[in-house]
């Protein structure tokens, strides 16, 4: 163990704790939980592994699996999967009937297609399963240390761990199973937790072990030690824990205080050691998730309808050949003699024409299955898969500082990324980094930091932006009015302070005075930098606020030997940042014994730093309900003094009447720093003479040694007695530093018209300042905050009239919302996880939902794993709309299950989360690029793909139709039955994959410029009824054409040179020539992007066409039969045949061109304006013109700093039109 390890460990932290830390001198025998009854079996005894293998316990190994198979469930899943689609249903019932007499096609053309597209399909299923159990042994084959037995320890990996083993768990490694804390590296059992991974929280949370265990504080201590633990059975609740320690004798309750929960994290302690309680999918984490879900796009579920729709069309053309097919053998057949109809089988019997209809159905069922492509499941599979691959070698992507690029997991939802609807964003992790910075701050009325926080910075750049090439018009307009010109330079006005100053980013002499970047510190104002402050009029202020930065917390301290200074183990991030700000200040917190805290404290005026020495005398830690903590220290003089921070409205309700001198300043610059995104607490101080303090610490000791239900009661009745009286010494602002670019990125999902929900296990007021800091709430929004209200009813009673009252709230603010008329309006929804309890339940749910998707941002915080994979199931299903979860943790594992698309943030805290998602990211700024270029694309090929499939197969398979109809309903073919098996496989199946994996309607550059755009997919523009109907009719229409063109051209006209007639080879030959050119043609008048690859492949399509009648006719007369020489001797030579494939590809594709025609000059899209644009290159000799139709083409939104600037535009048009009418100032800047 370090030097600082050893130090840090005598410190007993129960004795600084008042809140946290309870632990009674006497046997709560009290206080022992009942453990009878169904929920409570589960026994554990303590260092007695093998007990739990074997029955009755036989408790799980703590092997975890996310996967969605095994080696046994993989084959049946897998088939069944594959068969849930309708086409393959289809396929298998026509391969099945091929084994029959009936079949036109041989078995083995019919089954094996069928197997090559479901047997691809389940190795693209194994592959990705297989690289989700891969990430599962990395979880598993985690080392920990266990006891082996005789007081030895020794590594094992974390599958091999079992209930009743006691693990020992060193610094900042993850807790591997839930346990049963027993002791620490601390004194007194103390040590620190993160939770991050369950609950998104960053705070450390300050867990305890039972006095009784303490003396296990060895590897040596644990050679004889055995226990029993009763407890409560496997559940997903994080918060509670009911259970009891027999050991020694003596029976010991157990509650959360005691409980190390998986994935959880060991912060700021060198050690624990625990009993193992509940292992792998027991544990609450595991608990708190759901199984891998099958996951369907929602193009994928309407091709159901489509192949329905089909099939449908394919029975009915069926029943028409097989009726026509009865009459038929009924009426004429007896008349056919050289059928010899006295000879027939079934099939062809005149005295039974039903049983022939019946067996000719069969026939046609088989004949016409080309109108439901099978070959379409396979190229969606290899474009899916393409797809993926260009999104994960995407280099716009890619993490330089992680190396982590980004990751489809599965390519089966690649389209979807182009229709989402709402975000359900985690908070810590996912839009944050972790870190504070200390940015501002407010001393004594007057505020210091010049620096800019990112939503600034971002909202100042936008406002840049969107008043360029305006700023001169409104100058130009000021000069004709002299004296408004006056009043613009030399007023005190809002209009020339602040509005004005946002257009571009602060630019002052202090950006010069720029030192080295400090984590944890990005202030800058030489006024307090350097000792300068010993110069203001406000020292003593100034002096006491830096104190209380370095003295109000319960930090460590640690020293760093490369730069001489100290790192410090804070419970918070905020801590961190104020200790590293009072340090950079000149008051460096160096050393804290079990009653003392030591300050180094630098002057200009002396070489040396004075170290000074604090006794502390109490600590009154924070709580989420207190929003405050106090520390209560004696100086070197003897004087004592409270010090204290927290939430701004806590700390000016304590103020007194002389201590609000700064109020009404301190109050303005802590709005100013909401607005700019930043977390804002209050510092205030109280002197105390010692007799009062003698006093109150009695009071305040028999408080705290009290057992029993009312000691949190009297510990706040106690601590509100001393806190009060305060005055207020200032106020700080700390950046809870984004991850970068996520304000830009909220900002332009905003504009593609995407909803963004912040679901957080973190406290109200952490989500709320987030809220601001990425720009989803913001000054002048309107908050609803739903909470619930304690009632000091019976339980019962309570339970009905809080669900009463939140019902009441929810009403009301949906009334609110109803009854606004302005239209720049914007509310946003805060809402806890208490409430959201009540709110999720069935006669209430589409209430809240109601009201929230009226409201412009949605924030839920205090939510368990659970409660987030409700509020995303209950959207996705109530709204209808396609949902996106993103997190980072394990706590965000259900919700990320649970929504349309699940996205993995792969960060730095676990892998759990990317374990369990569609897709993973590195960085939330990449999810914009993922949605609104990868999304956009991939939506739009895969929704032309499916369009173009069913078109060039209903082309196709209704020309058997016709035909078939032709020859007195015989089920002959008019094609090869080669023709028939290269149509779909080689000669138009290259076009259509370069047609799903090369297409872009837009580049990049220009998604990202327009995003709006990406509503095209959240429109569903592209694969709607109206155009798989009109495609369904081009193909009805090219059908007909080509058909009846060939036929009638070709039925008494002189084919060869010796005048001969085309017999049915040459005529099948040439109508498949006419379907190549033209589907072929159809599929380039298409796409808008081409690249080599494209023109290869459908020029090439075309080729190979010819180059295979060429090879198949020089082949054996025993294979190519009616074909044999076809090209060479018949077709070739024939000018005909050369003009009717002219023909009958104009013919085709004029409606389609003249539809492209009318809609581009009458009615076009989005797109289409865009392309005509860059084609002409006004993009780059128009730049003015360009950024407008830019801001043009913004998605009005209420939510990102965009929305920030034009509320600030429309108050500043206000302004300037209120006061200088003669401005002109509508006309002047452009509406918001």
């Amino acid at each position: 163990m370090s030097e600082t390890d050893r130090i840090s460990g005598k410190l007993r932290w129960s004795k600084l704790y008042t809140f946290s830390c309870l632990r009674p001198n006497v046997l709560e025998t009290d206080g022992l939980h009942s453990l009878q009854g169904p929920g409570f079996s589960r026994v554990v005894y303590c260092n007695q592994p093998r007990v739990h293998r074997k029955k009755p316990l036989k408790y799980p190994s703590n092997y975890i699996s996310t996967t969605k198979y095994n080696i046994i469930t993989f084959l049946p899943k897998a088939i069944f999967e594959q068969f849930r689609r309708v086409a393959n249903l289809y396929f298998l019932m026509a391969a099945i009937l091929s084994l029959t007499p009936v079949a036109p096609f041989s078995a083995v053309s019919m089954i094996a297609p069928l197997a090559f597209v479901v047997g691809l399909s389940m190795a693209k299923e194994a592959l990705e399963d297989w690289r989700r159990f891969m990430q599962d042994m990395k979880v598993n084959s985690r080392k920990v240390s266990i006891h082996k037995g005789d007081g030895t320890f020794g590594y094992k990996p974390w599958q091999k761990i079992r209930v009743g083993d006691v693990v020992k768990v060193e610094k900042d490694q993850f807790f591997p199973a839930d346990l049963l804390l027993l002791s620490s590296s601390y004194d007194d059992g103390i040590c620190y937790v993160e939770t991050m991974n369950l609950d998104g929280e960053t705070n450390l949370k300050v867990k305890r072990s039972l006095e009784v265990t303490l003396p296990l504080d060895g590897d040596v201590a644990f050679k004889d030690f055995t226990g029993k633990i009763r407890c409560e059975d496997p559940n997903p609740n994080l918060y509670t824990f009911v259970g009891n320690l027999e050991y020694d004798r003596q029976v010991y309750a157990l509650d959360t205080n005691q409980i190390l929960l998986r994935d959880s994290k060991l912060r700021n302690t060198a050690y624990v050691y625990g009993v193992v309680i509940f292992t792998g999918h027991d544990s609450k984490v595991m608990q708190n998730s759901t199984k891998s879900p099958s996951k369907r796009s929602t193009i994928e579920r309407k091709m159901d309808y489509i192949i329905y729709f089909l099939f449908t069309l394919l029975v009915l053309i069926s029943l028409i050949s097989s009726i026509g097919f009865a009459v038929k053998t009924k009426f004429e057949m007896p008349e056919w003699w050289y059928l010899q109809p006295q000879n027939t089988t079934d099939l062809y019997d005149p005295t039974r024409p039903g049983l022939s209809g019946i067996f000719h159905l069969v026939t046609a069922l088989i004949l016409y299955g080309y109108l439901i492509p099978i070959s379409l499941y396979v190229s969606i599979e290899v474009v899916k898969v393409l797809q993926a691959t260009f999104i994960n070698q995407d280099l716009h992507m890619y993490d330089e500082e992680t190396g982590n690029p980004a990751q489809a997991r599965t390519s089966n939802l690649n389209e979807e990324l182009g229709q989402v609807d709402t975000i359900l964003s985690d908070k810590t992790g996912t839009l944050t980094c972790n870190q504070m910075d200390f940015l501002k701050c407010s001393i004594a009325g007057v505020s210091y930091g010049v620096g800019s926080s990112e939503v600034e910075i971002a909202a100042k750049k936008q406002m840049a932006f969107d008043l360029s090439g305006h700023n001169s018009e409104i100058y130009s307009a000021s000069m004709q009015n002299s004296r408004a010109q006056d009043s613009l330079e030399n007023s005190g006005s809002d209009f020339g302070k602040s509005e004005i100053e946002l257009e571009t980013v602060i630019t002052s002499k202090d950006e010069k005075y720029q030192k080295p970047m400090i984590k944890g510190f990005s202030f800058v104002d030489r006024r307090l930098m350097d000792g300068n402050w010993l110069k203001d009029p406000n020292v003593d202020a100034i002096l006491l606020f830096f104190r209380i930065l370095a003295l109000c917390h319960t930090a460590i301290p640690e020293p760093n030997e490369e730069t001489g200074s100290f790192n410090y183990e804070a419970e918070s991030p905020d801590e961190g940042a104020f200790l590293v700000a009072a340090r950079e200040f000149g008051f460096e917190f160096c050393g804290r014994t079990q009653t003392k805290v030591f300050i180094r404290e630098r002057y200009p005026s002396s070489g040396h730093p004075v170290e000074r020495e604090f006794k502390i005398l109490s600590l009154l830690d924070f709580s989420s309900k207190r929003k405050r903590m106090s520390v209560i220290v004696q100086d070197e003089g003897g004087q004592i003094l409270l010090l204290c921070k927290g939430a701004d409205s806590i700390i000016f309700d304590r103020l007194s009447k002389n201590g609000r001198m700064h109020e009404e300043s301190t109050s303005r610059h802590l709005n100013e720093y909401a607005e700019a995104g930043l977390r804002t607490l209050a510092f205030a101080y109280r002197k105390l003479e010692e007799s009062e303090y003698s006093v109150w610490n009695s009071e305040f000791i028999k408080a705290k040694t009290t057992i029993g239900p009312d000691r949190e009661a009297m510990l706040e009745h106690v601590s509100d007695m001393i806190e009060k009286d305060l005055i207020l010494v200032g106020a700080t602002a700390v950046e809870d530093k984004l991850q970068k670019g996520v304000p830009q990125c909220i900002d332009k999902l905003a504009q593609a018209g995407l909803k963004i929900w912040v679901l957080t296990g973190d406290k109200m007021e952490t989500a709320i300042n987030i809220g601001f800091s990425c720009s989803l709430l913001r000054q002048g929004m309107k908050q609803i905050c739903i909470t619930t209200v304690n009632t000091d009813l019976l339980a019962q009673d309570a339970k009905k009239a809080v669900k009463e009252n939140v019902l009441m709230q929810l009403t009301n603010a949906s009334q609110m919302i109803n009854l606004e008329k302005d239209p720049h309006a914007a509310f946003a929804l805060v809402i806890d996880g208490k409430t959201l309890s009540y709110a999720l339940e069935e006669d209430m749910k589409h209430q809240f939902l109601s009201l929230a998707v009226n409201c412009a941002s949605v924030i839920c915080c205090r939510v368990s794993p659970k409660q987030k994979a409700m509020v995303t199931r209950l959207v996705k299903e109530g709204s209808g709309k396609t949902t996106l979860a993103i997190g980072d943790g394990a706590n965000d594992v259900g919700m990320i299950q649970e929504a349309d698309i699940g996205v993995g943030i792969s960060g730095v805290e676990g892998m759990q989360a990317v374990m369990a998602s569609d897709f993973s990211i590195a960085q939330f700024r990449f999810l914009e690029r993922l949605l609104v270029v990868h999304g956009h694309w991939c939506y739009k090929r895969i929704a032309q793909m499916i369009c173009y499939f069913f078109y060039k197969n209903i082309v196709f398979g209704l020309t058997l139709f016709y035909f078939e109809a032709y020859t007195g309903f015989s089920g002959q073919s008019v094609y090869d039955d080669w023709f028939m098996l290269l149509f779909n496989v080689i000669l138009t199946s290259l076009p259509v994959i370069s047609l799903g994996v090369f297409e872009q309607d837009v580049s990049s550059e220009v998604c990202l410029q327009f995003p709006a755009l990406y509503q095209q997919g959240q429109r569903n523009m592209f694969f709607d009824w109206y155009r798989i109907f009109g495609w369904m009719a081009n193909g009805l229409y090219s059908s007909l054409i080509i058909f009846f063109f060939n036929l009638n051209i070709f039925y008494d006209q002189a084919f060869r040179s010796e005048g001969q007639t085309a017999d049915m080879a040459a005529v099948g030959a040439t109508m498949f020539t006419c379907i190549i050119w033209a589907v072929n043609f159809q599929i380039a008048f298409t796409m808008s992007h081409f690249t080599w690859i494209q023109h290869l492949f459908v020029w090439g399509s075309i080729c190979t066409w010819y180059i295979f009648l060429l090879l198949y006719g020089m082949s054996s007369p025993i294979i190519s039969r009616n074909a044999f020489q076809i090209l060479v001797e018949a077709l070739a030579p024939a000018p005909i045949y050369w003009l009717v494939t002219l023909l009958v590809t104009i013919a085709c594709n004029v409606p389609y061109l003249a539809y492209l025609s009318f809609q581009r000059s009458f009615n076009p899209m989005d797109h289409h304006i865009i392309q005509e644009i860059k084609y002409y290159k006004k993009d780059v000799e128009d730049q003015h013109m360009w950024k407008r139709e830019c801001s043009k083409a913004r998605q009005e939104t209420k939510i990102g700093f965009t929305a920030r600037v034009d509320a600030k535009i429309r108050q500043l048009r206000g302004k300037l039109q209120k006061k200088y009418p003669s401005l002109g100032v509508q006309n002047v800047i452009p509406p918001s």
